[in-house]
């Protein structure tokens, strides 16, 4: 029942998507996975994916192209947070191995890994176009500049109480 519930969900995606003029044929497909992507908790499973290329009428392997080009889709169960490091060098020199480190510290994991308690999954990435303000983190769509050792502990502090909370 609850997949049905979801599925409709993202039919109704599919929809409002397609009503958008302004988009063109390669951004509705990105949009509705975006959305689809917010729907499922940070991944597309294989039934939205199969849904949205019947919907939109585009091969199942298009999709999949999409879904694995892209870092910010994932084909796979993420945390509700998603933490992306950028390993640019501009960061990398303003002290970003300490905040990486500092990462793989309080949360437990390495890159690509997820906290036992499904709240954060670990990515790195390259430059987040923020480099006047490095080290730089992005926690889901949230970017975080200018961080220390401790700021980032306080920042993880706030993402769990948000956890906890159900927000």
């Amino acid at each position: 029942m609850v997949v049905d519930q979801t599925l409709e969900k993202v039919r109704e995606i599919i929809e409002a998507v397609e009503k958008e003029q302004s988009l063109e044929e390669g951004d509705i497909l990105l949009n509705c996975l975006h959305r689809v992507q917010d729907v499922y908790q940070n991944f597309v499973p294989s039934e939205a994916a199969e849904l949205v290329a019947e919907r939109l009428k585009v091969p199942l392997s298009k999709v999949y192209e999409v879904l694995t080009f892209y870092t910010m889709f994932s084909t796979k169960l993420r945390g509700k947070y998603v933490i992306r490091v950028c390993n640019s060098l501009p960061c990398h020199v303003t002290g970003g191995s300490q905040i990486i480190d500092a990462l793989f510290k309080e949360l437990k994991v390495g890159f690509g890994g997820t906290t036992e308690d499904g709240l954060f999954t670990l990515e790195k990435t390259g430059c987040l176009g923020l480099c006047g303000v490095g080290p730089v983190i992005m926690i889901n769509d949230e970017f975080y500049g200018n961080l220390t050792v401790d700021r980032v502990a306080e920042i993880l502090a706030d993402y769990r109480a948000r956890g906890e909370a159900g927000v």
